[in-house]
């Protein structure tokens, strides 16, 4: 368990994923292999695909993509190798879920593991582990008792800065804001947000946390989950600098008893998997008590299993309260939002 978690902390340092796999593996079934389709990056990914195979005997052929993963999926059809599916955003998940390209899967050990807001009612895909869209702040700021509906107060004016609205991480939050308080609230919401930034939206996550370092602003909305890298940066290194200098605020949505915004990392089987067995043994494993201690020890995000134990610096944000509304209906927003970020201007 000690080398796994070693070699997982030390591929997850790496934040780019090499070019697209052009080939993709056989379609013949294999008694002791898989074939994954997988959106994430290779570093927080292969060592937990190793980590399986070391304790199953079962080899997992991985074709990595960036984008265009439906595509890909409708071109092949019923000829496709794929086996499992696994996305880092809701919303992509469930695009091959509506596009048919998954099957139902009757599990007791996912169902006991995954609560069932962060699962599909029918079996179509899985949530294995969480990342909370939080508030970073500079480290002296008071801002206990924070809602996402508090971005928009104009004491926040040039004090704001986020990355791009059209991003997807902003849009899921944004398709939940929809859900929450309905469209016309959310677009004022965004607009006054936007007379809020300090800048351009732009950047990345790591880039909120830069520019409180550097002045520029005082909050801003990012993924919790960086700062676990950051903060257990090597020290006086550049992302440490900026780890140290903000604080993680989780807030809540204020109208419904809402809860702090999650998007996802999960999973599927695909709809022809020629290897289906092996498939539901993976989605099992990544599920149990050691895959989920990876995804939570060494990338730092939030594990859907309850009891796991969190990296030292996640656990200092305190108690999460998962935002109860149903990821289906956020992804449901998710064209609205999208929509609405233009209209207002919000990256202009």
């Amino acid at each position: 368990m000690a080398a796994i978690t070693t070699a997982l902390l030390l591929s997850a340092c790496g934040d780019k994923a090499p070019a697209d796999s052009a080939a993709a593996p056989a379609a013949t079934a294999g008694k002791g292999e898989l074939n994954l389709y997988t959106t994430r990056e290779p570093g927080l990914v292969q060592p937990l695909l190793d980590a399986f195979t070391a304790e199953t005997g079962i080899k997992v052929n991985t074709v990595m993509l960036r984008d265009g993963l439906t595509e890909r999926l409708a071109a092949e059809g019923e000829r496709s190798p794929a086996d499992v599916l696994m996305t880092a955003d809701t919303g992509r998940l469930l695009d091959v879920v509506e596009a048919g390209h998954t099957q139902a899967i009757d599990s007791a050990v996912l169902t006991a593991a995954i609560p069932a807001h962060l699962r599909s009612a029918d079996g179509q895909w899985f949530a294995l582990s969480l990342r909370d869209r939080v508030v970073y702040a500079d480290k002296d700021l008071d801002l206990s008792g924070f809602t996402y509906e508090d971005l928009a107060d104009e004491k926040w004016k040039g004090r704001v800065c986020i990355r791009s609205g059209q991003h997807p991480y902003n849009t899921s939050l944004f398709a939940a804001m929809i859900a929450h308080n309905g469209a016309q609230a959310t677009e004022s919401w965004l607009s006054a947000v936007k007379g809020n930034l300090a800048r351009k939206a732009a950047g990345g996550d790591r880039d909120v946390a830069r520019d409180i370092l550097a002045g520029i602003c005082d909050i801003g909305i990012a993924n919790a989950y960086y700062v676990g890298r950051m903060k257990n940066a090597e020290e006086g290194s550049e992302q440490r600098a900026w780890g140290d200098a903000i604080q993680v605020v989780r807030p809540v949505f204020a109208a419904d008893n809402g809860g702090t915004h999650v998007n996802i990392s999960g999973a599927a089987v695909a709809r022809h998997a020629p290897n289906r067995d092996n498939a539901v043994k993976l989605l099992e494993y990544l599920v149990g008590e050691q895959a989920q201690s990876l995804y939570a020890r060494a990338n730092y995000e939030y594990p859907v299993r309850a009891g796991v134990e969190l990296d030292p610096v996640v656990a200092s944000f305190g108690a999460m309260n998962i935002d109860p509304l149903p990821l289906a209906e956020v992804v449901a927003n998710r064209k609205l939002a999208s929509e609405l970020v233009d209209k207002v201007g919000f990256d202009n």
